[in-house]
């Protein structure tokens, strides 16, 4: 199996407001920029649409090695939360419903596909990639704040 190489962010301004994502996927020497957005969404949306997108535009199983600032999407997909949501009805371990379930079935249902590894950047820091999503990120919310 291919590695395929995946950084995203989300921006919103305003929570909910206009926001967007940008995704960075690259393999072998490749490099392949996504974005998007939207006038009224939240921010973790953004964070969520941006993986789903790039996960997307793969044609075939991957090993993804995806890195996100989220920790919401970070952690809800390498510690099994968001399975185990879906497994309870959509409900989270303190009983409350979780949010953006038909983002979170998508994204699972494509995580399925692919062997996902998934990692934590800090946001705003010194990486590269994880800088590049969050302007292509930027961009596309201001596209919706006009």
């Amino acid at each position: 199996m291919k590695t395929v190489t995946i950084y995203t962010d989300g921006a919103c301004s305003g929570n909910p407001g206009p926001g967007g994502w940008g995704s960075i996927l690259m393999y072998n020497g490749h490099k392949k920029e996504l974005s998007g957005g939207e006038k009224e969404t939240t921010n973790n949306r953004m964070e969520l649409t941006g993986v789903i997108s790039a996960l997307k535009a793969l044609k075939e199983p991957c090993i993804v090695e995806l890195y996100s600032d989220s920790k919401y999407v970070i952690d809800a997909l390498s510690k099994g939360w968001a399975v185990s949501w879906r497994k309870n009805g959509w409900r989270k371990a303190d009983k409350k419903p979780a949010l953006n379930i038909d983002l979170w079935e998508e994204l699972l249902s494509l995580a399925e596909i692919h062997e996902v590894n998934c990692y934590w950047v800090k946001g705003h820091a010194e990486n590269e990639f994880n800088n590049r999503c969050d302007e292509l990120a930027v961009s596309e919310r201001e596209k919706f704040a006009l």
